[in-house]
């Protein structure tokens, strides 16, 4: 296949970094949107340099649009994707047309934030503790757990965050809690959170996420290309 065809031109572009989170975050709400993109994954000694060109941050993901359009950030590329195509309501449009007085999105946004700003960076402290074997870890994890809290209790409310039904709220942090769970290991396991650890078994075990985590060979100029998303 020659990715000059027709049949790809009109294909977005997503540069990404199979192990990211925010990159992870991306795949799976295109994975969940059926919204196919050529994929090119790399590694960060070696971005190639049409990514830069179109993002010079240089971080991904990044999703090249067909008409040119740049979108480099990953809650950005999740709106996207969910706006062309959102077959299970994963933005809970439904539910505002049924109670037009809550905005769900705005909710789940607030939500989102929270963790993309708050929890990453007690994430980030808690995993240096560990590797740097610092004797505040017990002080990092608790930072990390007044959050783990929150979603333990939503969880024992309703099966995912935000209702009964699977949300962006659910796949936007989804990335983060599994960083979370592989630090301390054996802690986690026996940790006080069995709804957190129910939700997290059920993606981790999905075919879903075997799919959007399966390993392709990196991204290379004229090579085939890679046709990701769940297209079926």
């Amino acid at each position: 296949m020659n990715e000059n065809n027709n049949q790809f031109k009109a294909l977005p572009i997503l540069y990404s970094l199979r192990n990211c989170p925010y990159a992870m975050r991306a795949r799976i709400a295109l994975f969940k949107s059926k919204q196919p993109v050529l994929l090119r994954d790399l590694v960060l000694s070696d971005k190639p340099a049409e990514m830069i060109e179109a993002s010079p941050k240089a971080t991904v993901p990044v999703l090249v649009l067909a008409t040119g359009e740049v979108i480099d950030e990953s809650l950005d590329v999740m709106l996207w994707a969910l706006k062309e195509s959102d077959p299970n309501d994963l933005l809970h449009s439904e539910d505002e047309l049924i109670h037009p007085d809550e905005n769900m999105l705005s909710a789940m946004l607030a939500f989102i934030d929270e963790f993309d700003n708050g929890f990453k960076s007690a994430l980030e402290q808690y995993k240096c503790a560990k590797r740097y074997q610092e004797d505040d870890i017990v002080q990092r994890r608790a930072v990390c757990q007044q959050y783990l809290d929150k979603v333990e209790q939503r969880l024992t409310t309703h099966k995912f965050l935000f209702s009964d039904q699977e949300s962006l709220a659910d796949i936007a942090i989804l990335p983060f809690l599994r960083q979370f769970a592989r630090v301390e290991r054996q802690w986690y396991l026996q940790s006080p959170y069995p709804k957190l650890k129910q939700w997290l078994n059920g993606y981790l075990q999905s075919p879903m996420f075997t799919k959007v985590m399966a390993k392709y060979p990196l991204w290379q100029e004229n090579h085939e290309p890679v046709l990701f998303g769940d297209i079926s």
